[in-house]
């Protein structure tokens, strides 16, 4: 695991100051006028934002705290930071902790974009939230218990982030697994003035087809004991739960970039089998909740691609519900991702060591 100021960190920049000072010294001892040369450019991953901390995940990652009027609360967020304005929110899945985004220490997808020029945006909590405004109080095992995500990651946090740390609330990326995938691309259709870009990995992305909504009960209890769909988005027939729905929100997405992945839940014999047999009930989960991700997935592409979205898939054949499919499918992405953004000299993404292959749905 790389630390915040370990393989990443330069010592060209601290010999290039250190020559110029010497330059400048002898210059003035010698009574002649220095010629101005620009000075070296500060690193923006360095500095800590106010109000917030070094993770010890490294990357440059750093703890920071939100205020959310709609929550009541103050929300971390892991920040990674850059250089530019731009950013890419990068959601959790159906067992989001309350300590750390499982893009840091499970999915260490934060690392390819270490070297790159762009911030990097990782909300922490809200398991089996869906990232979404709830109509009633949550009543899970985790935290917040008044979800209000889209208010918070599409109004509140965006304000603070351009005051705090100039990061731009129009030109984001947003990337979700599993529940962040169906939040992904909700919130890109809803807010296409913050999103230039949405991928998801292994999403549901129709909330409204049938038997989704006792399947959603069965996994909300599954990422946090207590949490039921009906004070998410009311009963079976309520406005909310079809506002959530991707599928029904996909024309919103017409000549949008959008990268979509889900594998056919077949285990990898070196990186999944080996599971099953510490976890043969989370291993099966994995390989039917995939199929499930699969067959929606594939549906709504036909879908986007008929409303005009710029879509780019990735089935791959090998790979169940588990971050050693997410991570090498946001390798596959990131081009696009920064594209989208308009990132230019992308820099090759830095080595990634999956932490953990457990489920998170």
């Amino acid at each position: 695991m790389t630390t915040r100021t370990g393989k990443h960190s330069s010592a060209k920049g601290s010999l290039g100051r250190k020559v110029a000072a010497l330059i400048t010294a002898a210059a003035a001892a010698l009574g002649i006028a220095a010629v101005a040369t620009p000075a070296a450019s500060a690193d923006n991953r360095e500095a800590r934002g106010e109000g917030c901390s070094w993770s010890d995940y490294g990357s440059y990652v750093q703890n920071c705290w939100f205020w959310s009027a709609a929550m009541g609360q103050d929300i971390q967020v892991q920040i990674k930071r850059s250089n530019s304005d731009a950013a890419i929110y990068m959601l959790d899945g159906l067992r989001a902790r309350d300590d750390w985004n499982a893009w840091t220490w499970q999915g260490n997808g934060v690392d390819l974009f270490v070297n790159d020029d762009v911030n990097v945006v990782m909300p922490v909590g809200g398991a089996s939230q869906f990232y979404t405004d709830w109509i009633g109080n949550f009543g899970g095992n985790t935290t917040p218990k008044n979800p209000k995500w889209e208010t918070f990651l599409t109004s509140e946090l965006p304000s603070q982030l351009q005051s705090k740390f100039g990061i731009s609330p129009t030109r984001n990326a947003v990337v979700g697994l599993s529940m962040g995938a169906t939040a992904a691309l909700n919130l890109a259709a809803h807010h296409r003035d913050q999103f230039k870009q949405v991928t998801s990995l292994s999403g549901y992305l129709n909330m409204t087809a049938p038997g989704m909504y006792l399947a959603m009960q069965f996994a909300m209890n599954q990422g946090s004991a207590g949490a039921n769909i009906w004070d998410m988005w009311g009963g079976p027939l309520d406005p909310a739960r079809f506002r959530n729905d991707p599928l029904l929100n996909v024309a919103s997405l017409r000549g949008m970039p959008v990268y979509l992945a889900s594998a056919a839940g077949i285990p990898d014999l070196n990186k999944d089998v080996p599971n099953f047999f510490s976890d043969p009930i989370g291993g099966m989960a994995g390989i039917m909740l995939e199929k499930m991700a699969a067959a929606q997935t594939g549906v709504y592409e036909l879908a986007a691609r008929v409303a005009g979205a710029d879509v780019t898939s990735s089935y791959p054949i090998i790979g169940v519900h588990n971050w050693t499919l997410w991570n090498p499918e946001l390798t596959k992405a990131r081009p696009a991702i920064l594209n989208a953004l308009g990132i230019g000299n992308q820099a090759d993404p830095a080595g990634s060591t999956i932490g953990s292959i457990a489920l998170s749905i």
